[in-house]
This record gives structure tokens, C-alpha cells and sequence, in this order.
């Protein structure tokens, strides 16, 4: 086996990182393409030191017509490396990159689950991680969403999806499919300038580049890396506060002056918030509507219940998603 430079950065990141343990089932995606497939051969030449059981999933979303083709030619290479593979074909087509994002990630969880796969792989790069953190600035998010491609993120209570590769950039799989002779499938969607990140890839990342900086791909990759460590520690500390603010149900009786406020969700001490940093009362407010919201709460939802931690008396918010409203008692913030 040619041991290259990738194959010695693979392993150093698998192993100063702990992303997998010794003698493991991986399911590794694998959508032909160059970074899947660079992926795949830098595991498969790794597993003799790490004894892992290996195995290849593909997600055939039907959008191209070229789609089956590309199906049977994962199958034939997975045969050709002696692993198992498996297909899941979307019975329906999706409509989005976001619905066929989750289709496919709840497909690798299926088979990960049948087959007794502790692990899923896939083959997001330096080059994705700087995509992502540009195409979320754009559309408006927080540290969170700048950070949203991490090393590793837990599924199932025993599946863990695991991304080894966010230090290497397309560039670099691109060289190393070619030394290798890795028979690639190329996607003609990544070619569709109607999709934003490909607008992202092929057109703002090439300006950037040409008039600010070279290196700015991997100059933005690591500032995600930078940020999931931020984010990790203020995560932390956010849910520390929110213990220590969270009122405890059963001590609250008799002593409401509103009747109303007797069937609350929880109540916030909102004298201990107001010593917190603003960056933490944002974050406890985004934990707690995180609870009790439908759907994930947007910024204007924790500005609104945010503000709550200073205003007077009996101050509350017009309804949120699902009909919650917070209203301010004293030294308590209601939500009911």
C-alpha cells in the first residue's frame, strides 16, 4: 500500500481527536463522488491498524436520470473492495437540498440500525465546511450555524456521525483520486447554478479567493473550526445558567397573584439572568424555547423573551409558534 501524506494526516485526526475506537463498525456514505470516494480508500487502507468493520451506504435520491447507473457503479466498487453495500432508493422524490438532506441521513441511520453500525461516515471537507458557514451567513444565523459541520454529532443514543475529513479541502481529494486512479462519478447537479451552495462553490468562493485572499477557502473552514469550540463552552455554560435560573414546579403554590400563571411551563429568575453576560441570557432563552416551541426558535423569538429580563412588572409577549406567552411576575419570568 502507497502511504501518502492524506493517509498520515487521516490518521493523526482520527486518533488525536478519538473520532472512532479500535474495532468498529463504519458505515461509510458513499455517493461516487471524489470526496466520498477519497474518503472510503484513505479507511479502507487504514483499517489494518484500526481492525474496523467496514461497509458502504448509498442514497439514491432519483433526481438525475443517470441515478440507478450511478447506484450500480457504488455497488461494483464496493464489490470490488470486498465490503458490504447497501442502497436506499427515496420512493418519492424530495424537493429541496434541506428534505433531501434529512431523507438521507434518516436512510443511514436505518441501515446503520439493522446492521449494527456504531458509526456513520461521510465525506463533508474543509472545502463543505467553508461552503456551509458562508451559505448560513448569508441567510442570518448565529455562531451555531457558522459552526453547524462538526467533527462529530451523536444520532441515535448509539449511532455517532462522524466527519474525518474537515481538515482536508476538494483540492486535495480531487489529487488524491486522481493518484490513486479512483473511478469518480461526476454529479451533474453539483453543475446547477439554481442551487445556493453551488452558486457558493462555483462562483463566490473562486471571487474571494481571486480578490481577497488565496486562501480563503481554508481560511473560513478554520474560523468554523474556531467558533465549534466557542460554541461548545458557551452550550456549556448556557446550561449551567438555565439549571441554576429554572424555577422548580412544585415549591410554587399558593403565592401567584394570577390564577392564569398557576398553569405555567416553567418560570426563569430573571434577577439571576441579569447578571449573566448578554451572550448567555440569549443562549438560556434559545435552550428554553428550544423546549417548548414546534419548531426551532428564530432570533426575533429570543429577542422577544430576552427582553423580558429587564422590563417592569407585568410586562409580557404576544403569543409564540404553538400559543406559549411569558409574562414578567416580580422576580419571575412565566411562560405558559
Amino acid at each position: 500500500m502507497v502511504w501518502t501524506t492524506l493517509h498520515a494526516k487521516t490518521h493523526r485526526t482520527i486518533r488525536s481527536r478519538h473520532l472512532f475506537d479500535r474495532q468498529k463498525k463504519l458505515l461509510v456514505a458513499v455517493s461516487g463522488g471524489q470526496d466520498s470516494l477519497c474518503l472510503f480508500k484513505l479507511l479502507l487502507d487504514l483499517q489494518t491498524k484500526w481492525e474496523w468493520d467496514l461497509g458502504i451506504a448509498h442514497c439514491d435520491h432519483c433526481w438525475r436520470e443517470d441515478s440507478q447507473a450511478n447506484a450500480q457503479h457504488v455497488e461494483t466498487l464496493a464489490k470490488n473492495w470486498g465490503v458490504s453495500f447497501y442502497l436506499e432508493t427515496a420512493i418519492k422524490s424530495v424537493n429541496s437540498e434541506a428534505e433531501a438532506r434529512n431523507w438521507r441521513y434518516q436512510a443511514l441511520i436505518a441501515i446503520a440500525q439493522a446492521n449494527n453500525y456504531q458509526y456513520i461516515v461521510t465525506g463533508h471537507t474543509a472545502s463543505d465546511r467553508a461552503e456551509t458557514l458562508l451559505y448560513n451567513l448569508i441567510r442570518g444565523t448565529g455562531a451555531d450555524g457558522l459552526q453547524a459541520l462538526t467533527w462529530q454529532r451523536p444520532l441515535t443514543d448509539h449511532i455517532v456521525l462522524v466527519r474525518p475529513l474537515l481538515e482536508v479541502t476538494r483540492k486535495q481529494t480531487e489529487q488524491f483520486c486522481q493518484e490513486f486512479n479512483l473511478s469518480v462519478w461526476e454529479d451533474s447537479t453539483n453543475q446547477d447554478l439554481k442551487y445556493a451552495r453551488n452558486r457558493i462553490r462555483q462562483e463566490l468562493i473562486p471571487y474571494l479567493q481571486q480578490n481577497f485572499n488565496p486562501q480563503a477557502e481554508l481560511a473560513i473552514a478554520q474560523t468554523a473550526e474556531l467558533l465549534q469550540a466557542e460554541v461548545e463552552y458557551l452550550e456549556q455554560a448556557a446550561q449551567k445558567l438555565r439549571e441554576e435560573v429554572t424555577g422548580d414546579r412544585e415549591q410554587v403554590t399558593d403565592n401567584l397573584e394570577s390564577y392564569a400563571l398557576s398553569s405555567f411551563l416553567l418560570r426563569l429568575n430573571r434577577r439571576v439572568l441579569q447578571k449573566a453576560p448578554l451572550a448567555l441570557q440569549r443562549r438560556v432563552m434559545r435552550q428554553v424555547l428550544q423546549q417548548i416551541l414546534p419548531d426551532a426558535p428564530n432570533f426575533e423569538h429570543i429577542e422577544k423573551l430576552t427582553a423580558l429580563i429587564a422590563a417592569p412588572n407585568r410586562s409580557q409577549t404576544d403569543p409564540f409558534p404553538g400559543g406559549a406567552i411569558a409574562q414578567v411576575q416580580d422576580d419571575w419570568i412565566y411562560l405558559k
